[in-house]
């Protein structure tokens, strides 16, 4: 009877340690890395087969996930990368750090996307994570692989104008796009005049594009985000790579400092034709020299102190110097004149971060980080004449005349960001920020020989504060949401802006591999940029919200669907409607090169307004990638004081929008790539009217048409109707790439051929009016033609890349 009722006790006590021990949950985090570079591996996952549940990597290949005490079955996995499954028994909260290898070192290996990992299975929409082997991989303008030319390839995002970087997303201007590298902004994001990015893709680890649908965690613009992370460097082994090509040569090294704890990366890209084409092309006239080159360099250094301490160190700096020189001589036998033009451009970018990363446990990480950043615009003009009287030769005058114009803003930056994982079904996000912002919105100053005077806007000094918290909540299988709060808080000459921006995003699965998604979010942006929109010398001038100018704010409402199919295709459908509030224009008749004084009364501030359908399938892994893209949308504007405060098409409205982007790896030595866009022509503005006059008092008899008008001669007025009520010719073209890629004793080789526009379109960059004066025996009469003109015909590219 004893052992009998022992027994009970003894199966009953071990059935309710079982049932305990069942209920009771554990927490795994650590780090996922690439095996070869030790790179941290950004939006890779953790998914697991039991619970059915996942979670993704943060910015620093950290992850964390919570399940129930049971036989657990790990696969980790990326995109690109082959998946690693982990199985054991989980009984305590354990670290696991995980290195995955890249699929383009392996053979025979199919890479397919989990639950967790597919576009169905994310809260997010709006949003593109961009592999930077494909940013490398398609064909380059003059073969410079680009960061932004492959953003401008994505439904929604459209370029300024040919061969331009300049980003204009979902009917957003430049401006409305906030790009972080190493979550540090930078305000001037191109090299030679638009033309390429400041952004050396060597030196690029991952690159994220939000659209819409914005996580509480990102603030200040109200168009995108583009955030950027740099490569941290190789703990394991020393390498190199870099290329030589027509435009630029670049280098980068990598290493540890301290095998296993610390290592470095830097890099550097510098352009050619300074050193090589322009000596030449100035040879045919000494009197004038030109010069232009630009760089850039990135830099980053970190060490782990130990398992839950880790520094970073990142530093950027950027410039593009141009020079003109012309020189004028004259001689006789009484004078001898000297005259002497110099202009001088430079504008750049620095930036630099300090950051801390801790890990609290297995359930709360935390990033604390100081930042920098900096951007200048400088113009230098200067004039000198000498005369020397041959008679007098102790006789000389001398004049000189200067004027110097800057622009600058600076800012001193601290955040805290914690990511917290309570339970599987929560993963929150909080913290705050502050920023001293300096503007310097025009500064000049001119000097008639020995005496200078200085003019120019007053600085100005702005103090933004924000905070957030956002949870990704799994409320059911099926049904999962984002929602998130961020408070903001600007000050500027003691004016006080404050908002307060709800974001919101939800999937809701009606299959396995089909969700519905849906998302709003309310932006607000406190900096504002006035810039010369003409053809010719970039001039960009970043100015604070003041009294006068206020802040600009934005709401995006999307919808959409998501399909992940066959495990090879992520096909998604969305639809937005954005409205603007606060959008800047200049004022009709005002000049760009007013007095900077009055940059205040040089704008006016209206409504934006933005809808559309995008349409977008891809595939990421196997030998055959790419995607096609397409957008239907419309984008205009509003002012009282423009156009007789009607509504008007915005300038960079495209009706449709077609891309396309394929890359195929036929085996370790060939691969091709090719894109195609297809565009609607972008707006302009053209005269309807002409007037001539035959005495001055019929001007005051013309009747109006339009708002917008000028003189184009003494005797001649040209009248404008509707702002950008003309739309230029389709825009399309072809891209095409190939590279030789050979394995060598010391690393690896590649040649890459290239041809941009392949069949030679005469692609519209912008038009104008043309006289044409005709004689006859009798009279001679002028006739007035609308010309477009073209910029880039076919144009061949090689690059010669190697890495070791």
């Amino acid at each position: 009877m004893k052992r009998y009722v022992l027994s009970i006790f003894l199966i009953s006590g071990v059935i309710f340690f079982s049932h305990a021990q069942s209920g009771r949950k554990y927490t795994i985090s650590g780090y996922i890395n690439d095996l070869q570079t030790t790179e941290s591996l950004v939006g890779a996952t953790v998914y697991c087969h039991q619970t059915q549940t996942g979670a993704t990597t943060n910015q620093y290949g950290f992850y964390s996930i919570t399940l129930p005490v049971d036989e657990t079955s790990l696969q980790y996995s990326f995109v690109g990368y082959a998946p690693v499954t982990v199985n054991f028994r989980l009984r305590r909260d354990t670290v696991i750090n995980t290195n995955l290898t890249g699929t383009l070192q392996l053979e025979e290996v199919t890479v397919t996307a989990d639950r967790a990992a597919s576009i169905q299975g994310q809260t997010q929409m709006s949003v593109i994570r961009l592999p930077v082997a494909q940013i490398k991989s398609l064909p380059a303008f003059l073969g410079e692989a680009d960061m932004l030319k492959t953003l401008q390839l994505m439904p929604g995002v459209q370029s300024g104008g040919e061969g331009r970087n300049g980003m204009y997303v979902r009917g957003g201007g430049p401006d409305q796009n906030l790009f972080l590298l190493d979550g540090v902004p930078i305000y001037n994001v191109s090299h030679l005049f638009g033309f390429f990015s400041v952004f050396n893709a060597d030196a690029i680890n991952n690159v994220e594009l939000f659209k819409g649908g914005f996580p509480a965690r990102y603030g200040g613009r109200v168009s995108s985000v583009v955030d950027i992370t740099m490569k941290e460097g190789n703990t394991q082994q020393f390498h190199g790579e870099g290329s030589v090509g027509i435009i630029s040569t670049k280098l980068t090294l990598e290493g540890p400092v301290w095998k296993n704890r610390a290592s470095f990366i830097i890099s550097g890209r510098r352009s050619l034709a300074d050193l090589f084409v322009l000596p030449v092309v100035s040879l045919s006239n000494p009197d004038y020299q030109i010069n232009y080159y630009f760089y850039d360099v990135s830099m980053k250094i970190n060490h782990r102190f130990s398992v839950r301490d880790r520094i970073f160190l990142s530093v950027y700096t950027g410039d593009d110097v141009y020079g003109q020189n012309d020189t004028e001589k004259y001689k006789d036998d009484f004078l001898k004149q000297d005259y002497r033009y110099r202009s001088d451009l430079k504008w750049g970018n620095t930036t630099s971060a300090f950051r801390w990363n801790h890990v609290f446990g297995a359930k709360l990480f935390s990033n604390t980080s100081l930042t920098y950043s900096r951007y200048r615009y400088l113009s230098t003009k200067a004039f000198q004449s000498e005369l020397l009287y041959i008679n007098l030769p102790d006789t000389v005058i001398k004049n000189y005349q200067s004027l110097e114009y800057l622009s600058k803003v600076r800012d001193f930056g601290g955040r805290i960001a914690f990511d917290f994982h309570p339970t599987p079904d929560h993963y929150i996000r909080f913290g705050g920020s502050t920023v001293l912002h300096d503007y310097t919105p025009g500064a000049s100053s001119t000097q008639q020989d020995s005496a200078k005077v200085h003019s120019g806007a007053v600085k100005l000094r702005g103090v933004e504060y924000g905070v957030y918290v956002e949870d990704d909540i799994t409320i059911t299988n099926r049904l999962k949401m984002n929602i998130g709060l961020h408070w903001s808080d600007f000050k500027v000459d003691d004016i006080y802006y404050h908002s307060l921006q709800p974001r919101v995003s939800a999937r809701y699965l009606l299959t396995d591999r089909l969700t519905v998604k849906a998302a709003y979010s309310r932006m607000t942006q406190y900096v504002h940029l006035l810039t010369n929109s003409n053809v010719g010398l970039q001039m960009d001038l970043w100015v604070p919200s003041t009294s006068i100018l206020r802040p600009l704010t934005s709401n995006q409402a999307a919808l959409g669907l998501a399909h992940n199919f066959r495990n090879k295709y992520e096909i998604s459908l969305e639809g937005y409607y954005k409205t603007m509030d606060g959008v800047i224009e200049f004022r009709e008749g005002t000049s760009y090169l007013d007095p900077v004084e009055s940059w205040q009364e040089k704008v006016v501030q209206g409504k934006g307004r933005s809808y559309g359908v995008e349409f977008f399938v891809q595939k990421q892994s196997g030998n055959f990638t790419g995607w096609v893209g397409y957008t239907l949308s419309w984008a205009d504007r509003k002012f009282d004081q423009i156009n007789n405060g009607n509504r008007f098409y915005y300038k960079y409205d495209r009706r449709h929008d077609l891309n396309l982007a394929l890359i195929k790896r036929f085996n370790a030595k060939f691969e091709v790539s090719a894109t195609w866009v297809f565009g609607s022509g972008q707006r302009t503005t053209v005269p309807v009217c002409l007037y001539r006059m035959v005495n001055p008092m019929e001007f005051a008899q013309i009747p109006p048409i339009g708002k917008s008008s000028y003189f184009i001669a003494d005797d001649e007025y040209v009248d404008y109707n509707t702002r950008n009520d003309y739309r230029l010719s389709v825009y399309h073209r072809l891209d095409l790439s190939a590279s030789l890629i050979k394995t060598k004793k010391w690393g690896e080789r590649r040649w890459v051929f290239s041809l941009y526009n392949a069949y030679c379109r005469r692609n519209p960059f912008y038009i104008d009016i043309r006289t044409v004066v005709r004689f006859t025996e009798t009279d001679s009469f002028k006739k007035y033609e609308f010309v477009q003109h073209n910029l880039f015909p076919i144009i061949p590219s090689i690059i010669y890349q190697f890495k070791f």
